[in-house]
């Protein structure tokens, strides 16, 4: 039995999209951590794909978009839908938002893109290396618990025990635990953390296979490819354009994989192309929340905290979503900046955001023309665009001003608990850019006071221009302060009688966060 003398300060649990993100933002923050991954090596399994633009924000704000887009660069071209009777006689629909299609300048930095999971991850691992994290692959938790050898019995760290696959035993000390190892987590399960939602939502099936189909999508090319038959029903997904394909389908569960080549040459609409099936795996689309994010000094995200269906690409965004937030927080109480007091933020703000999202996962159909439109039970769908940048916590780490907010279209205007508004202050230079690994307080241009204030708190300062105030809801007197997460903590939208005063109260509020608030679950 081995002891590491070079303590972790976070253990991550999982080495797929969201523990090699966490790991990443945590290094961003200058902490040390380390990641285990009992499968001996990252997904063999093309599984999400859709990187949408938030998360590309917060690629492009730890450096790797590039390299992000560089793995995705054999579907760049492929983000249209289609839909026929059989694949060959498909044809592209019409990409349509409720609200229009935006001005994607006017509202983001970045560029959604299609990556597959088996692609991404070892750009993401390969990159953590760089960076400094201890990936160890092939190496599982087989044991953990929380150190209570402080004064009135309280928390000090944690003790966890892994294994490699060869059978070695190392005991690893630590001071945070973050859970990203899957929906069916053991680290949930174990800490007996029950979940709600709308539960499971059916059943289907994906065949992953291997086909050259270059020349039947040429010029048609599609991220996603709706089969209408009775036959073969169900969907193509594009895996790299060419020779790597999935087929979903709610037929056909018990079709044995020996038949499932003369199935997909029907639903393709060549039966003598050549197929090999890579494999075909049952699974029950579903709406699982984890009830509580958060057990002492171990931390819920991911897959781990919600399971969701696919119909809104949200899954894996949410859970890196998750780590961002997360991430920010663990590393100013590390290092002693916050109260841990703070870590309560994290259910307080990403329960209610996964479960909305995870909700509205679960109405959108799996119909590629309807998907945006209507819900099969009346519930109110949320504008696709603001399910991706408007969300708004209910409460957390900020200061609420009562502003309005809604879900109906993208609505980020300044609102404490919404994303800081994206705008070029410079070719490709965004307003989001300003945001670094610290507190950063935006002024306006009558905002001299303020910046002496940030000067004082150890603080960065911008001052922006009179266009930008308004859409942040301020006067030239006017400042905002924003999280490290690209999260707006407070608004002044004038200069007040004693700006550093006001600035270090709003910086206490929301660094010792108040206890999370309850949120409303439907129980499974």
């Amino acid at each position: 039995m081995m002891y590491n003398v070079h303590a972790p300060r976070v253990l991550v649990v999982g080495g797929g999209l969201v523990g090699l993100c966490a790991a990443l933002f945590l290094r961003q923050h200058d902490v040390e951590v380390t990641v285990v991954e009992r499968r001996a090596t990252t997904s063999p399994q093309p599984k999400a794909r859709r990187i949408n633009i938030r998360t590309m924000e917060l690629f492009r704000q730890v450096g790797i978009a590039a390299q992000v887009f560089e793995a995705a660069r054999d579907l760049a071209n492929y983000q249209f839908m289609a839909a026929g009777p059989t694949l060959a006689e498909s044809e592209r629909l019409p990409f349509m938002l409720p609200g229009g299609m935006p001005d994607w300048d006017a509202i983001t930095p970045a560029g959604a893109c299609l990556c597959a999971q088996d692609l991404l991850e070892p750009v993401l691992r390969e990159i953590a290396e760089a960076r400094g994290v201890d990936v160890r692959f092939g190496v599982e938790l087989t044991d953990f618990r929380e150190d209570h050898g402080g004064g009135n019995g309280a928390s000090t760290g944690i003790h966890a025990t892994v294994r490699t696959a060869d059978g070695m035993v190392e005991q690893l000390r630590g001071d945070y635990i973050i859970a990203a190892d899957g929906a069916n987590s053991p680290i949930r399960e174990r800490l007996g953390i029950t979940r709600s939602g709308r539960g499971t939502l059916g059943s289907a099936v994906n065949v992953y296979f291997r086909a050259d189909l270059t020349e039947l999508v040429r010029s048609r090319e599609f991220n996603l490819c709706q089969v209408e038959n009775d036959r073969v029903p169900g969907a193509f997904a594009s895996i790299d354009g060419t020779q790597r394909w999935i087929f979903t389908s709610a037929q056909g569960l018990d079709r044995p994989a020996a038949e499932w080549p003369d199935a997909l040459g029907i639903a393709i609409g060549a039966p003598d192309i050549d197929i090999e099936v890579l494999s075909v795996m049952n699974w029950e689309p579903g709406m699982f929340v984890a009830d509580s994010l958060r057990s002492g000094r171990i931390f819920l995200a991911g897959d781990a905290a919600h399971v969701m269906p696919p119909f809104a690409a949200a899954g894996a965004n949410t859970g890196i979503e998750d780590v961002h937030n997360l991430a920010w927080k663990l590393a100013q109480v590390l290092h002693g900046v916050a109260d841990q007091a703070l870590l309560d933020s994290y259910q307080a703000e990403r329960h209610p955001a996964g479960w909305f999202i995870a909700d509205q996962s679960s109405i959108r159909t799996a119909n590629l023309r309807t998907m945006n439109q209507q819900s099969p039970d009346g519930t109110p769908l949320a504008d696709p665009i603001a399910l991706i940048l408007g969300n708004r916590y209910p409460a957390g780490a900020f200061i609420d001003d009562g502003s309005a907010h809604t879900m109906d279209r993208l609505d980020v205007s300044g609102q404490p608990g919404t994303r800081l508004p994206h705008a070029f202050l410079a070719p490709d230079r965004s307003t989001l850019d300003l945001i670094g690994t610290e507190f950063v307080l935006i002024t306006g241009s009558a905002g001299s006071a303020w910046r002496a204030a940030a000067d004082q708190e150890g603080l960065d300062s911008h001052k922006v221009d009179d266009h930008y105030c308004e859409t942040v809801g301020l006067t030239p007197g006017g400042a905002v302060l924003v999280r490290p997460d690209q999260i707006v903590a407070w608004r002044a939208p004038e200069l007040p009688a004693d700006p550093v005063a006001a600035l270090r109260t709003a910086l206490e509020i929301t660094l010792y966060a108040p206890a999370p608030h309850p949120q409303p679950s439907r129980a499974v």
